[in-house]
C-alpha cells in the first residue's frame, strides 16, 4: 500500500493526495506523500534547467518562435474594449471566483466515491477560459502582463513555504520509521514518467525544448518548475504547454488515486 501512497507526493500533487486520503479514509497517504513530495518538487525544478544545457538549446530562436506566435494572436484580439480598472484586478477576481465555484463541484464516480477539480485545477480551468476569451462582450477580462508576473512570483512564494512546511514537518521522522525503501519508490514514480514524457514529446511528437519542459512541467502538476522554467527561458509563453497538460495530469492523478484506494 505504501507504494502506490508516494504517487501523489512524487507528482507534486496535493489533489491527488487529498483523493487518497479519501478514499483510503485514513491519514497513512500522507506518509508517503512527505517523503515522495520533497524530492518531486526538486527532480522537476532541477530537470528543466538542465535540459536545456545538456541539448546546447538555442534559447533566442526557441523565444523567438514564441513571441512570432504570440503576435499573431494579438492581431486577432478585440479592440475598443471596456476595462473596468487598469490593472486587472477585477478580470483576476472573475478567475479566483469561477475557480473557488469549479472547485466545488464534485462529480461521483463508482464505488461512492467523488471528483473535484480542487484548488489548484478549478482556478486553473477558470483562467485558460477567460484567458481564451479576453472578453465578454466589450468587456476585457484580461490581465496586465506585469501585474500576471507580480502575483505569479507572489502566489509560488506563498505555495512553497506552505509546501514546505507541509513536508518538512516530521520528514525524518517518517523516514527513519518507514525506511529509506519508501523514499526510492517515490523517486522512481517521479523520475520515470518525468524522462519517459520529455523523450515522446521530444523525440516522438517532435515537440520543441520550450514546449516539451513545459508540457513535462503540466504533466507533473509542478507549479514550482514552472515558475522555474519561465525564468530559465525568460518567457511566460512556456505556460501554454503547462496549461494544456495540467488538467489532465490533475484529473488523472485524483482518478487513479481514488480508484486504487477504493479497488486496491
Amino acid at each position: 500500500m505504501w507504494r502506490w501512497e508516494c504517487s501523489p507526493g512524487a507528482l507534486t500533487s496535493t489533489p491527488g493526495l487529498a483523493a487518497a486520503i479519501e478514499a483510503t479514509g485514513s491519514d497513512a497517504a500522507a506518509v508517503g506523500y512527505g517523503i515522495a513530495y520533497p524530492f518531486g518538487v526538486i527532480s522537476v525544478v532541477l530537470f528543466v534547467q538542465l535540459v536545456p544545457r545538456i541539448l546546447h538549446t538555442d534559447m533566442d530562436k526557441e523565444r523567438a518562435q514564441y513571441e512570432a506566435a504570440a503576435d499573431v494572436e494579438i492581431r486577432h484580439k478585440h479592440k475598443d474594449l471596456f476595462y473596468c480598472d487598469s490593472m486587472g484586478f477585477f478580470s483576476f477576481a472573475c478567475a479566483i471566483v469561477g475557480g473557488m465555484i469549479l472547485a466545488k463541484i464534485k462529480i461521483p464516480l463508482p464505488g461512492g466515491a467523488s471528483f473535484s477539480l480542487g484548488t489548484s485545477g478549478g482556478p486553473l480551468i477558470a483562467g485558460l477560459l477567460l484567458g481564451h476569451m479576453n472578453s465578454i462582450g466589450r468587456l476585457s477580462v484580461s490581465v496586465p502582463k506585469n501585474v500576471l508576473e507580480t502575483m505569479r512570483e507572489f502566489g509560488l512564494a506563498l505555495f512553497l513555504l506552505g509546501a514546505g512546511t507541509q513536508a518538512g514537518a516530521g520528514f525524518v521522522e517518517i523516514l527513519q520509521e518507514q525506511g529509506i525503501l519508501l523514499f526510492i519508490y517515490g523517486a522512481i514514480m517521479a523520475l520515470v514518467p518525468m524522462f519517459v514524457g520529455f523523450i515522446v514529446a521530444f523525440k516522438v511528437l517532435k515537440l520543441s525544448t520550450f514546449n516539451s519542459l513545459g508540457s513535462i512541467c503540466g504533466g507533473m502538476t509542478s507549479t514550482p518548475a514552472l515558475g522555474t522554467l519561465i525564468r530559465v527561458t525568460e518567457t511566460d509563453d512556456v505556460a501554454s504547454a503547462y496549461a494544456a497538460t495540467y488538467p489532465i495530469a490533475l484529473v488523472m492523478v485524483v482518478l487513479a488515486s481514488q480508484f486504487m484506494g477504493i479497488y486496491l
